[in-house]
């Protein structure tokens, strides 16, 4: 699939997003708003799935082992320092079991041992139990005609929120997946099929839309509002188009630092925290103001995230990537 380059500035925006607003939480600072890049990775998730999906036709199975071998290797690398971290006591409160484990691994929603949430063990995890799902569910609408794939998707994912506001449950699954986070993908595939018949509107529309999603971040956080999905869903999706519309307008370039980030999100995502607990600790025990080590903090994490991403996700990815596509060709000589 060609570069949409905007997209790409956006996911290192909301890598970027994440990461502060970790580091602002573990300095007694509020970047609240920052948890918010979740929600537009989701509707980003939506949005070029359906595009590849458009663009190249693929088998459900060809779909599946893509997103695995794009996902696990680095998410599994990192909870395994996760595991071996708890088990050599370098954190305190994490409580590791098989079952739990397990479980993170394989991506199954279950309540933490060590706080009752429903995380992984590697915390920030969690929402790859969301995109895994989608994957599972998104591969299954493959095996249908293209024109009646996104009502299917959508009707689906409706009828899970809807099942999940009538009835009441505390297990992890019935939770996770009746959560209304989950129209977020659909929203994303949903602007996709605008995108792909020339829907999306122009920059200066563009713009205004980046500026009202930006006030309603930005209102949130000051006046102190609720954050949940109902909100936040819709001010990504602003967000999302409005970049689109930049993007049709030309705005954005290939190469830099943001599209260095873009392409790093994954591995920000995951690798950070590791960073920032380390950094935090240090500045702790060296007297260093919350503020500065909250600023040492986010550029350690987002450094750390690169440098796994140069240094073995995409190396990892184009090993994989490789193999794959010259199986074909071995198995036709």
């Amino acid at each position: 699939m060609p570069t949409i380059y905007g997209i790409q500035y956006l996911r290192a925006v909301a890598a970027l997003g994440v990461v502060i607003f970790h580091a602002a939480e573990r300095t007694g600072h509020h970047f609240a708003i920052g948890a918010a890049g979740v929600d537009v990775f989701f509707v980003i998730s939506g949005f070029i799935m359906w595009v590849i999906s458009a663009r190249r036709p693929m088998s459900p199975l060809t779909f599946l082992r893509d997103r695995l071998q794009r996902i696990v290797p680095i998410y599994w690398l990192a909870t395994a320092v996760m595991v071996l971290g708890g088990v050599a006591g370098l954190f305190p409160n994490l409580v590791l079991t098989t079952g739990h484990v397990l479980a993170s691994v394989l991506f199954i929603p279950m309540h933490s041992p060590s706080n009752g949430e429903i995380w992984p063990v590697l915390v920030q995890g969690w929402t790859l139990n969301y995109e895994m799902f989608f994957y599972a569910v998104f591969a299954l609408m493959l095996l249908l005609p293209r024109s009646r794939r996104l009502i299917a998707m959508t009707t689906a994912f409706l009828l899970l929120v809807a099942i999940g506001l009538l009835f009441d449950s505390d297990n992890a699954l019935f939770i996770t997946y009746t959560r209304p986070i989950l129209l977020e993908f659909v929203a994303g595939m949903i602007v996709a099929e605008f995108w792909l018949r020339g829907g999306v509107p122009g920059a200066v529309f563009g713009l205004a839309l980046i500026a009202t999603a930006a006030a309603g971040f930005a209102a949130l956080a000051v006046l102190g509002l609720p954050f949940d999905e109902l909100v936040l869903g819709p001010l990504a999706v602003l967000l999302v188009v409005g970049t689109l519309a930049l993007e049709r307008g030309g705005w954005f370039r290939s190469g830099g630092l943001a599209m260095l980030l873009g392409d790093a999100s994954y591995s920000i995502y995951l690798w950070h925290a590791f960073a920032i607990s380390v950094v935090v600790k240090v500045c702790g025990l060296a007297g260093v103001s919350p503020f500065t080590s909250a600023l040492l903090a986010v550029g350690a994490g987002t450094t750390l995230g690169v440098v796994v991403f140069l240094l073995l996700e995409r190396p990892l990815a184009r090993r994989l990537r490789s193999r794959s596509y010259s199986k074909p060709a071995q198995r036709a000589g």
